[in-house]
């Protein structure tokens, strides 16, 4: 780098000087003066000379075989990065602003699949001995627009980079797609590779990754780092939008590979130690103080796939988590858990819900099987007064938007007590010991649609109209207003 700003440089002194001579000049060159001008201007010719010889120098490249050029450039890659690249026969060679080959609509391979189609691919080649290609040096390689496709046979293509020979060489790709493909070869997701850089930290020496890159609309950049003669990984993981930073340890020198990944939430920290081999992950998740607020231990297994995660906490920010922008209403919306081949089972209890704590013991019970979510025998209490249960749900896309249908118990203990908290006037209170409906919740819209209402085993039309659409609210206060009329108008209705 600093051979090449020498040069830039001295080009730029060259033609200033260059420019002034003329201009000094010009107006006296004729015949008769020719000789006495180049005589009192040996500095001015010496200057051409080199300038001329500059453009030589750096126009050598133009001169190789272009077949040898491109099997050349191919073995150097493969050397040091054990990527196979398939470069076209027709490419581009310029010197400035640094002397490079530009190739268009390339491609790279691992072993026989390829991996990615590639618009724009420039390679860097070193400024030191240009004479011979034999002798020619990358030290930069730019890939521009790419679409990658990554499985799982090759989802570590961008970690093993990092077992490469990155001294003196950089690699840059930018404005790319990484699509990840399952079995069948349907995208599952699509990561938007804004920008990524590959290169050597001398002082620590340690191979860099870092990329910056979206997902379900959301940015994220990652870090990560690995010295040459050791088996282990650090990455670092930011969502600045969520105020989450991830930090990930990963010691991959034995057949168990074991690592631990901190996570930094605002002010709070939490920490999952795990460890994997070919058959199975154990992974263990818990807050990191003296007073741990939450833990949980989680399964998996890959083949056959299914997973179990069980755990508890004091509370459970449940809002928030299943907000439509979250990543989890992301994540679900996708479909990706929609597989056949996938089981999963999340079972969580916690003492309460955040920021609504007159609900408490909760209980939340999920599971994919057969390619269907849904969240059966979910269980939680109001005040210990009401008990609710979830039954025959389903979580499902419809018209790009995330749906919960399902069945809702609720056994009231203490109707008075309800009554009480609605301000429901006495005329209209009645005894109440079952409900028993249909729901269907809309996370994108945030409308609740009750339906199919039945009080103590009785039917009211005039409740499903009243109750059909239900509006919720940023506002906590708003949302407690307006529920408690809609509710008042219900128990209205009912006692008729």
């Amino acid at each position: 780098m600093r051979k090449h700003n020498f040069l830039i440089t001295f080009v730029k002194k060259l033609n200033l000087v260059i420019n002034n001579l003329l201009i000094k000049n010009l107006n006296k060159l004729n015949l008769n003066n020719f000789l006495h001008i180049a005589k009192s201007n040996k500095i001015f010719f010496t200057f051409v000379a080199l300038f001329v010889l500059y453009l030589l120098y750096f126009s050598i490249p133009n001169t190789y075989n272009r077949n040898d050029v491109s099997k050349e450039l191919q073995n150097q890659l493969y050397n040091k990065l054990n990527l196979k690249f398939n470069l076209s026969k027709n490419f581009n060679y310029d010197f400035f602003p640094r002397p490079h080959f530009t190739y268009r609509n390339s491609s790279v391979l691992i072993g026989q699949s390829q991996i990615s189609q590639i618009k724009d691919l420039k390679i860097y080649i070193s400024l030191n001995n240009l004479f011979s290609l034999n002798n020619t040096k990358i030290n930069n390689l730019i890939l521009n627009k790419l679409n990658i496709n990554l499985n799982k046979n090759n989802y570590n293509f961008f970690s093993q980079l990092l077992n490469q020979n990155l001294e003196q060489f950089k690699l840059q790709i930018k404005d790319s797609n990484i699509f990840y493909r399952n079995n069948d070869d349907q995208v599952l997701f699509i990561n938007k590779l804004k920008n990524m850089n590959y290169y050597h930290d001398i002082k620590d020496l340690k191979n860099v990754l870092e990329s910056e890159n979206e997902i379900f609309n959301l940015p994220y950049t990652l870090r990560m780092s690995k010295k040459k003669n050791e088996k282990k990984i650090f990455s670092k993981l930011n969502l600045n939008l969520f105020k989450l930073q991830v930090e990930n340890n990963l010691d991959y020198k034995k057949k168990m590979k074991k690592g631990f990944a901190d996570f930094i939430f605002n002010k709070s920290k939490s920490t999952m130690e795990y460890e994997f081999n070919e058959k199975n992950l154990l992974l263990k998740f818990f807050e990191k103080s003296n007073k741990s607020n939450f833990s949980y231990n989680g399964t998996v297994n890959f083949s056959p796939f299914y997973s179990t995660f069980k755990g508890s906490t004091i509370e459970i920010d449940l809002f928030t988590l299943l907000n439509s922008n979250k990543l989890i209403i992301q994540l679900l919306k996708t479909e990706i858990l929609n597989n056949k081949n996938l089981n999963f089972n999340i079972n969580i209890f916690a003492d309460k819900i955040k920021n609504y704590h007159n609900f408490v013991n909760f209980i939340l019970n999920s599971k994919i099987e057969e390619g269907l979510i849904d969240i059966d025998n979910t269980k939680f209490s109001w005040k210990n007064i009401t008990d609710f249960k979830i039954k025959d749900s389903l979580i499902y896309v419809k018209n790009n938007e995330l749906v919960l249908d399902g069945k809702l118990k609720i056994n009231i203990e203490n109707s008075d007590a309800i009554f009480k908290f609605l301000l429901t006037p006495k005329k209209y209170r009645t005894n109440l010991k079952k409900i028993d409906l249909d729901f269907v919740y809309n996370f994108d819209q945030n409308i609740l649609n009750l339906n199919n209402i039945r009080i103590n085993k009785l039917k009211t039309k005039n409740l499903d109209k009243i109750l059909n659409n239900l509006i919720f609210k940023g506002n906590k206060l708003q949302n407690k207003v307006y529920l408690k009329s809609i509710f008042n108008s219900a128990l209205k209705a009912y006692a008729g």
